[in-house]
């Protein structure tokens, strides 16, 4: 009986998780998973371990630092003395994930890394740690496994999971007609973050430049997206004195039926660009944070389209260039301009192209079937 533990950090990785425990367990009759993640990954018929609920969170409170630490020791000396696999699984959630690989390093399990520290934006010297204590990472951007090559470290270039995993197109008329919206205006998404630390510094400038721009042309139509992830509590507050429609858990369709969008930076702009919606991406925060991203980073590009081109596909507005003006502004451009409109949505297209059609999972299983039959 072959044995996987796969650790994934919060509702993607779950996602992520649960395909690939789904095609190890096709592609091999004896294998036995567990794992720490959620409905996904229980539903692939993995054993949980914990869920998300230590898992998931943002920011540097004690609390969460002592949860992140007493978690780590928990899983690992799990791992060590008991369940004992052939393979862990690390998914996303660098931090966590590498101190764990350190602690499994030379006790003969075999650490794999999928979707690893975005060492190429910042902080790049985390590819030490990386080459130092996991044994094969199983990257998702095809310029990342050129640069783990160059450190000598073993790579596989999986694709990014977005390309078969992400739905098609919503159909805009029943879109709009389950959401009493008006098929013959034009549709402003804001989509203002998934964490509370975000919406703190966000959501006000985001909101507040869509607000501008319904003054200024009144025949547009708004919605703004609710993260799964966050209470209504902590995001209710954000939206008083709007009259904005709220939508939740269905981000990818509203993503797709949108005309233009409002973002903060994150897998969200990636997801855009592959349906070609237009998009402005703002982002902005304490300035001793922004200076510390200034020091480290290694790119000065922050939205995932223009990484993955190399073009100036998205404005992106961030810090001094984060007003409500400016959002105001170039989402209108993005609207009326009809020149830029097409030119922007034409580049767009240069994202999937960019990217490989493998199937992630599959890939990503494979390297695990193959690891463990040899």
């Amino acid at each position: 009986m072959k044995k996987v533990f796969i650790i994934t950090g919060e509702y993607s990785g779950d996602i992520h998780g649960g395909k690939v425990a789904e095609l190890l367990k096709s592609k091999i009759s004896d294998i036995e998973i567990e794992g720490i993640g959620g409905e996904n990954l229980k539903r692939a018929g993995a054993k949980l371990f914990c869920d998300h609920s230590k898992m998931a969170g943002f920011g540097l409170s004690l609390k969460m630092i002592i949860d992140h630490l007493s978690l780590e020791k928990r899983v690992c000396d799990y791992i060590l003395n008991e369940y004992k696999p052939d393979l862990v699984l690390c998914i996303d959630y660098g931090t966590f994930n590498l101190r764990v690989a350190k602690r499994l390093k030379g006790k003969g399990i075999k650490v794999f890394h999928y979707i690893p520290p975005q060492v190429w934006a910042s902080r790049k010297w985390r590819i030490k740690g990386i080459k130092k204590y996991v044994d094969k990472v199983l990257c998702i951007f095809p310029f990342e496994e050129e640069m783990y090559r160059e450190y000598g470290i073993d790579v596989h270039y999986c694709g990014h999971p977005l390309i078969k995993q992400l739905p098609p197109k919503a159909d805009r008329q029943e879109f709009f007609a389950k959401h009493g919206l008006d098929i013959n205006r034009p549709l402003v998404s804001v989509f203002p973050g998934s964490r509370p630390l975000e919406l703190k510094f966000l959501a006000k400038t985001l909101i507040g430049g869509a607000k501008k721009l319904q003054k200024k042309h009144p025949e547009i139509q708004f919605c703004i997206s609710h993260a799964p992830s966050l209470s209504d509590d902590v995001f209710d507050k954000y939206i008083q004195d709007t009259d904005f429609k709220v939508i939740r858990g269905e981000n990818q369709a509203l993503l797709s039926v949108s005309d233009a969008l409002i973002l903060a930076s994150g897998t969200v702009a990636l997801e855009a660009s592959l349906y070609q919606v237009p998009m402005i991406i703002g982002y902005g925060g304490p300035w001793i944070i922004y200076l510390a991203y200034l020091l480290f980073r290694c790119i000065k590009k922050v939205s995932l389209p223009n990484i993955v081109t190399g073009e100036d596909i998205v404005p992106e507005l961030i810090q001094t260039k984060f007003t409500q003006n400016n959002i105001c502004y170039e989402t209108a451009k993005l609207l009326y301009n009809k020149d830029y409109r097409k030119e922007t949505i034409e580049k767009l297209g240069h994202v999937r192209a960019k990217l490989s059609d493998k199937y992630s999972a599959e890939e990503v299983a494979n390297c695990i079937a193959k690891e463990l039959r040899s």
